[in-house]
């Protein structure tokens, strides 16, 4: 097992030393107070002024460097949460438990459970900075936002007149060697359809069906490449197979984020004895077909069931039951539209992130993004008229705009001419299909410059994340250089 003291013997020292102190702290989406105290007494000690909004998002600020005191200033923004998933036979608790980073030849990982590079390594690039004695720059900011994968709530609190930067660098991508300039904006669906319940027959055996062995991942980052939806594989299953085998639901679940791609679920039900061997047959051939048209993007998927000892008290009344599977089984999901102005990237996408019945209802979960706001509208259209079809209703939250791409930025000109001059390559401009934050930063700055860069996150949002060792010394490099390239302000 790797320990916090080989991570921070990683290059640079600085940075990794503070990832270690983030990932021994909980810190998920919501439960970022402990994590947040921890940062204000650091920087108390060091004599920093720190400033807490009222929704928890934290200012820190750094005079300049002598002889840079007039540059313009330039706020680092990084998100103090992290998205808290893990293995199904991981026993992890990601408000008391502390995440455990490996070392995996060129990767750092986590055992069993999401690393939270994302963005646990741009937000200790930030303070490593606040920290250093050695490293030039003009007046600095640090802004470390709350909140910001289960809603952006820390984003969409920041007041206007909190900042006085110039210069914004967003430290949430996840490529080495791209620079963004541009990202979707999105929107959460919650889709409620009312279910009747009603005692279970007489004469039945009970299952449960699992789908599991999917990789998931971020439901914008990864949504082009395919992977597998465990909410659409079960309800696909159970669409085309409930009435031939006579199947009873009594209760169906997946998924665990709107935000990530599901990597599980299940479906717990009854079924008579004499059917039991046909539904043996349809699992092993439902197995087949998944693993034919998945083979290159799902290579461990895994279709089971197992037989419950005990019977639940209720199921779905059929057409309550009929209703639920039709609805999530043609619910859309993946890439809607690729961007025409945009070669490869992303345009329009649905995730249907989180089914469950509850409260005698079913409760299902989803997050659309799109770069432009009548993609958006489109779906949510979409959405509006299948739930009427099906008697349910919808609610859509949390709408945040895009961040539409400045191709005449100059910040992002001095961070293509630093990375050229440093690696001598060009790098790539980029617009993601994800929600960064700055597209909120800007209701209230419009004239902030802003761009955003990070080192190689593979698979975030899922336990197998991974940040590249490498790629974090690079894009601190990129920083670094960056910082003492920042112009003076102009009169």
């Amino acid at each position: 097992m790797t320990t916090t003291q080989e991570i921070s013997q990683l290059y640079p020292n600085a940075l990794w030393n503070w990832f270690a102190q983030i990932c021994a702290i909980p810190h998920p989406s919501k439960h970022e107070a402990k994590l947040s105290e921890h940062i204000q007494r650091w920087a108390a000690e060091k004599g920093l002024p720190v400033v807490v909004d009222h929704v928890g998002n934290l200012i820190i600020r750094k005079p300049a460097t002598a002889g840079m005191e007039n540059r313009k200033i330039v706020v680092i923004q990084a998100h103090l949460d992290m998205v808290p998933q893990k293995n199904a036979d991981k026993q992890h608790d990601f408000v008391l438990d502390a995440i455990e980073p490996r070392i995996d030849g060129e990767w750092v990982k986590a055992n069993g459970t999401t690393l939270g590079a994302d963005n646990g390594i741009g937000m200790a690039s930030a303070l490593a900075i606040l920290g250093a004695n050695d490293i030039p720059h003009g007046p600095l900011e640090v802004l470390l936002t709350v909140d910001e994968e289960a809603g952006m709530t820390g984003a969409f609190g920041l007041q206007a007149g909190m900042l006085n930067a110039d210069i914004l660098i967003n430290t949430d991508s996840e490529q080495e060697g791209e620079i963004y300039m541009g990202c979707a904006g999105g929107v959460d669906a919650e889709i409620r359809l009312p279910l009747e319940m009603e005692t279970v027959p007489s004469g039945l055996q009970a299952f449960t069906l699992y789908i599991s062995g999917l990789k998931g991942g971020h439901s914008g980052v990864n949504i082009h490449l395919g992977r597998g939806n465990a909410n659409k594989l079960l309800a696909r299953f159970m669409a085309g197979h409930a009435d031939e085998l006579n199947i009873r639901i009594a209760d169906i679940t997946g998924g665990t984020l709107r935000n990530a791609i599901p990597r599980e679920a299940q479906c717990q039900f009854l079924i008579p004895s004499a059917h039991i061997p046909l539904l043996t047959q349809r699992i092993a051939q439902y197995e087949q077909i998944l693993q034919a048209e998945l083979s290159q993007t799902e290579p461990s998927l895994k279709v089971r069931i197992e037989e419950n000892k005990s019977l639940p008290q209720q199921v779905l009344s059929l057409p309550s039951q009929q209703r639920w599977i039709h609805f999530l089984n043609a619910c859309p999901n993946g890439v809607i539209r690729m961007s025409d102005d945009i070669p490869g990237v992303t345009e329009t996408s649905l995730n249907l992130g989180v089914i469950s019945i509850e409260n005698g209802q079913g409760r299902a979960l989803c997050l659309i993004r799109s770069l432009i706001d009548t993609g958006r509208e489109q779906v949510e259209s979409m959405l509006t008229s299948l739930s009427a079809i099906a008697g349910a209703e919808i609610t859509l939250s949390g709408c945040y705009p895009g961040w539409k791409p400045d191709t005449s930025s100059p910040v992002m000109k001095i961070v293509k001419d630093t990375y050229e001059s440093i690696y001598h390559k060009e790098p790539d401009i980029m617009v993601i299909h994800a929600g960064l934050e700055c597209g909120l930063f800007k209701k209230h700055y419009p004239e902030l410059d802003m761009v955003s860069i990070g080192p190689t996150i593979r698979f975030p949002h899922g336990p197998d994340e991974m940040v590249n060792i490498k790629t974090v010394g690079q894009y601190w490099e990129l920083l670094l250089a960056v910082l003492a390239r920042i112009p003076e302000k102009t009169a």
